[in-house]
């Protein structure tokens, strides 16, 4: 990091925090600290969503996943446009005329306390799960790469976020998302273009794509149907579309984004950006990794990209025959990539040379990550970008991926206050007060899941593959969610207690498809959903077959 870069890191979070701030004026109502009046045009929704779900997470994993993994993941979006188009007929509509705060106050209109305050207790725990990785991510890469302190750095990342979302509420969130966003595509086409440029000088971008290719780092559809993978297009078609009906849907991070809307058809159309551009960036992002990928096929990496670990791995006395393993593998697969790249038609027999040796740096790099703690997933990205890119470059995508999590946190702390003010304190213990009192209620349940989510942050620091473990933690409760809220929409006939059960029994249900089998976590959304629908069906139907007092 050169001087430069400290300058437009800094200069960035005090530009982010500082517009936060400023767009956040005049929040000093209940309505215009969770709604924002309902004010918010149908760009700055849908940039606020995007920005929401572009984390640091996204930056710093996705991107090693493009690389290790190749581009499968992106079918995990498969479902989202899908999702989009349905919630715009369905929960939009519904939410907006129910005049509510929460999703969860709908459960109550619709139910009864219990399913209310039971969905209520299932989103706290897993959205708080969530703000806690969502800080972790970048706190985790920053601290190594910057030399700081990690405990230091996740207090820092915090503490901006509490400075303008207790301040600004929903609307600074808002419009900081808003300048966020604008950043982000920028940075990643920018990036985009640098790893490309970077290629030796007679590898051409058709060559790199070719060498990708070659390498399976291309996949980006797997058309074979296995519920063990995480990764085909019927998870991605099916288990994705229920978790993002789940996803924007029920948790209210993301159905408070669309009630600030001034309109039904603003809040239809910010859901639609989402839709239309969602896949296309995340596409985008992994082919980051993929051309990152092949950068290293001509640049020779470190056996691990995580700098402390590799200091660890050096220091151990397997680490001679481990670099020497490595140097002979690296020489092998880059000699292979010549042929591939220049032949007009695929050289055979260079393409088994490169497999055959990439096997043995994975092998190399596997053995490798035996004598460490963490692994390196999530510093592939980050070490290509301190290394290779120009100064001022490097600050500002580091910069980006510092508020890109603050991005990330901010929208779900104000969520999660949201919900312990309107779901929890107002509702069972202060029923009667003034605006001014539940305003400075929820800005103490601001900071309090503020706290919280720092506090998480500590304990997440040694995960691999920080965007996998995101939607893991989600798609355990969001199967359930979805399904109390289908039959809330469509289900008329059942009624509070068949849900509640039904409720718990989608919980259990998940907790031991995901204890117990090998299923991939993208399922566990249309199997929560599904059980909760069948249990409260036939409850239901059970208790309409029952006598009736008089008669028995």
């Amino acid at each position: 990091m050169t001087t430069l870069d400290w300058i437009v890191l800094f200069g960035w979070l005090v530009f982010l925090v500082s517009y936060g701030l400023w767009r956040g004026r005049g929040s000093s109502n209940v309505n215009q600290f969770l709604l924002a009046g309902k004010t918010m045009p149908w760009y700055a929704m849908g940039l606020s969503i995007m920005a929401t779900q572009a984390s640091a997470i996204t930056f710093i994993s996705t991107t090693g996943q493009g690389f290790s993994d190749g581009m499968r993941f992106v079918q995990f979006y498969f479902g989202l446009p899908i999702a989009m188009v349905i919630l715009c007929a369905t929960a939009v509509p519904i939410f907006h005329r129910a005049k509510v705060y929460t999703a969860y106050e709908y459960l109550e209109q619709r139910f009864d306390i219990k399913t209310r305050t039971l969905v209520t207790i299932i989103f706290l725990i897993g959205r708080g799960l969530g703000a806690g990785i969502a800080i972790a991510a970048p706190s985790i890469v920053m601290s190594v790469v910057l030399g700081w302190s990690f405990h230091w750095t996740t207090i820092l990342m915090g503490g901006l976020v509490i400075l303008y979302t207790t301040t600004g509420g929903i609307k600074a969130v808002t419009w900081a998302d808003v300048q966020q966003m604008t950043v982000i595509m920028a940075a990643l086409i920018l990036a985009l273009v640098i790893a490309i440029s970077k290629l030796p000088a007679d590898i051409t971008f058709f060559d790199a794509v070719k060498l990708a290719g070659a390498a399976g780092r291309l996949n980006a559809v797997d058309t074979h149907f296995d519920p063990n993978s995480r990764y085909n297009l019927w998870s991605g078609l099916i288990g994705g579309t229920f978790l993002m009906l789940a996803y924007f849907g029920t948790d209210q991070s993301q159905v408070q984004r669309y009630l600030t809307g001034k309109s039904i058809g603003q809040s239809r159309l910010g859901l639609l950006l989402n839709a239309i551009a969602k896949v296309p960036v995340q596409f985008m992002i992994l082919f980051i990794g993929a051309m990152v990928f092949v950068f290293f096929l001509f640049v020779q990496p470190p056996i691990l990209f995580h700098p402390i670990e590799m200091d660890r791995v050096k220091a151990s006395a397997e680490y001679p025959a481990l670099q020497s393993r490595f140097d002979q593998a690296f020489s092998e697969r880059q000699s292979a990539a010549r042929v591939i790249a220049k032949s007009a038609q695929g050289d055979v027999a260079a393409i088994r040379d490169f497999r055959a040796a990439q096997k043995k740096l994975d092998i190399v790099r596997a053995d490798a990550n035996k004598l460490t703690k963490e692994n390196d997933t999530n510093y592939i990205f980050l070490s290509f970008v301190t290394k290779y890119l120009p100064r001022g470059i490097v600050g500002l995508i580091l910069g980006v991926i510092f508020t890109a999590a603050m991005s990330a946190s901010s929208g779900e702390i104000n969520s999660l206050a949201t919900v312990s003010m309107i779901d929890v304190y107002q509702r069972h213990f202060h029923r009667q007060g003034n605006d001014r009192h539940f305003l400075m209620a929820s800005r103490i349940a601001t900071v309090f899941w503020g706290a919280y989510a720092v506090a998480f942050a500590n304990f997440a620091q040694g995960y691999g593959a920080l965007i996998e473990l995101v939607n893991q933690v989600g798609s355990l409760f969001y199967g359930s969610m979805l399904g109390v809220f289908v039959i809330a929409f469509f289900m008329k006939r059942i009624g509070g207690t068949p849900a509640f059960w039904a409720v718990l029994a989608g919980q259990a249900v998940t907790f031991a498809v995901a204890a117990f089998t090998n299923i991939a976590y993208l399922w566990y959304n249309l199997i929560g959903c599904v059980v909760v629908l069948a249990v409260a069906a036939a409850i239901n139907a059970v208790s309409a077959n029952q006598p009736s007092p008089q008669n028995t």
